[in-house]
């Protein structure tokens, strides 16, 4: 990287600082820190979302995706009409009926009761934490490659990541990450489209998309198959991601938290839908990103890093085109992207933990602060917490192998579907119960990490090309949990009377 470079990165990174500590000043509430005092615009709330949701991963797994695997995952965007509809029309009203609440998974202890409300926001915590984690670390390796440092400086590089994210969210609360998300949104989709404009003007036009399904490269990704290791089909895509897309909405903190922060249902779904459309043409962009890439490195193989293949080392890719073949300047830009994605996430997760643990623990049980001024202090110091847990934890979830689009799936998603579950049965299951509802959920989490890591459990299958690969693909991590939890919960909520709730 140049010096321009360097200054760009600089300038964009102090600039979140200077947001979270002007919308620091106008706050006036703990209320305000968390929810944006429930009125706030519905397009910022939806891109906010979209940035939330992103992340560092999505941003380098869709390109290394589609240069390694093949396109399929991209025909994911074809069920966006009915994550909407699923959304907006049956989830969203429920939703929007319930008093306005910090927490998420404060509406569960009225139907379920106090032990639920835990279990819920005990799984959020483990799910962000090490989703942050998970992000941050990656975030960092593709940074050293982009500014050309050895490994070793990865947890300096996760260090100051995470301490410009920690430090503008702890000092803005949702008001800073919405408007950053926003500021951040930009910055990474420019970077895409200036990956794509690199590539093009240095191949002379456009000849760098595919034109026919690339054998020697591409995995075989049929409709369907009835062969469950089969890494990627149409099926398992669309109803994979439907099911995070829905679970996700339903069930996370740093989603309901948003909704919270609009005014009604009309807004909330105006937000759904911004999530959506942005969401449906950032992601094809990072496609076309893989396309042009593979184009690029198909026509020149001598720059190809050494030892690195197409096929094996497709997440490598982005990063590595943008330290050797982007002109100063772009670099800078495209590396803030980069940045951005991380901080997106890192900010919404800080923001939406400290929500959870404020919420659900400490005022819960009688320990909320007397004032709003030390309300919002403590919330300050609780972010400050969280980011060095983060931190301290990035380390560990870098020792787990495979394409990052494999890894997220076996690790960050794992309790998606569970958490989803426990609404699930509070809102829509009039015979809910407890305990019925613990049993669900535990079976779910079982079936979950069965196939998560079932290669490691119960031991690898050869595959088409004669690696060894898990007997049931990540696609079905989802479906699966999803199944076992609802079909377990139902009957154990029938066999269990309505006295145990507690």
């Amino acid at each position: 990287m140049a010096v321009i470079d360097w200054i760009i990165v600089f300038i964009y990174a102090v600039s979140t600082i200077g947001l979270g500590w002007h919308f620091g000043r106008q706050q006036k509430s703990a209320r305000e820190y968390f929810i944006g005092s429930g009125k706030m615009n519905p397009i910022l709330i939806g891109v906010s979302l979209f940035a939330t949701l992103l992340s560092t991963i999505s941003y380098l797994s869709l390109p290394g995706e589609t240069i390694g695997k093949g396109p399929v995952y991209l025909a994911s965007y074809l069920v966006y009409p009915l994550i909407f509809i699923a959304l907006s029309y049956g989830i969203l009203p429920v939703y929007m009926r319930q008093k306005k609440v910090t927490s998420a998974y404060e509406l569960l202890e009225k139907k379920l009761g106090v032990t639920v409300r835990l279990l819920g926001a005990v799984m959020f915590l483990m799910l962000r934490l090490v989703w942050m984690s998970l992000l941050i670390f990656m975030t960092a390796k593709a940074i050293a490659v982009m500014v050309g440092v050895d490994e070793k400086w990865v947890p300096l590089i996760v260090a100051i990541t995470g301490v410009f994210a920690v430090t503008y969210t702890s000092l803005g609360g949702l008001r800073a990450v919405v408007i950053t998300d926003l500021m951040q949104t930009l910055l990474l989709y420019a970077g895409a489209l200036l990956v794509i404009g690199t590539v093009t003007w240095k191949m002379g036009g456009f000849g760098w998309f595919p034109t026919e399904w690339q054998n020697d490269i591409w995995d075989t990704q049929p409709v369907f198959s009835f062969d469950p290791s089969t890494r990627v089909t149409l099926v398992g895509t669309l109803l994979s991601v439907f099911l995070w897309m829905v679970c996700t909405s339903a069930g996370d903190q740093v989603s309901v938290q948003r909704y919270m922060a609009t005014e009604n249902a009309a807004t909330a779904r105006r937000a759904m839908a911004t999530w959506l459309i942005v969401s449906c043409v950032v992601g094809l962009t990072l496609g076309l990103v893989g396309f042009a890439l593979l184009g690029f490195f198909q026509a020149n193989p001598d720059l190809l890093p050494a030892g690195v293949t197409l096929q094996d080392n497709a997440d490598k890719l982005f990063p590595h085109f943008i330290a050797h073949h982007l002109p100063p300047v772009v670099t800078g830009l495209v590396v803030s992207g980069l940045f951005a994605a991380a901080m997106s996430s890192i900010d919404s997760g800080v923001n939406s933990i400290t929500a959870v643990v404020m919420s659900d623990f400490l005022e819960r049980f009688g320990r909320k602060p007397e004032t709003d001024e030390k309300h919002i202090r403590f919330a300050r110091a609780m972010a400050v917490a969280i980011g060095l847990v983060v931190l301290a934890l990035s380390s560990a979830v870098g020792q787990i192998t495979g394409t990052f689009l494999a890894v997220t799936n076996k690790t960050v998603n794992l309790l998606t579907v569970p958490i989803f579950l426990l609404f699930f049965f509070a809102l829509f299951v009039p015979f809910a119960n407890a305990r019925g509802v613990w049993i669900g959920v535990i079976a779910s989490v079982t079936v979950a990490v069965s196939i998560a890591f079932g290669g490691q459990l119960f031991g690898q299958i050869p595959g088409p090309s004669g690696k060894l690969i898990d007997p049931i693909s990540f696609q079905w991590i989802s479906p699966a949990a999803l199944v076992v939890g609802v079909a377990v919960g139902l009957v154990a909520c029938k066999l269990f009377p309505r006295k145990v709730n507690s």
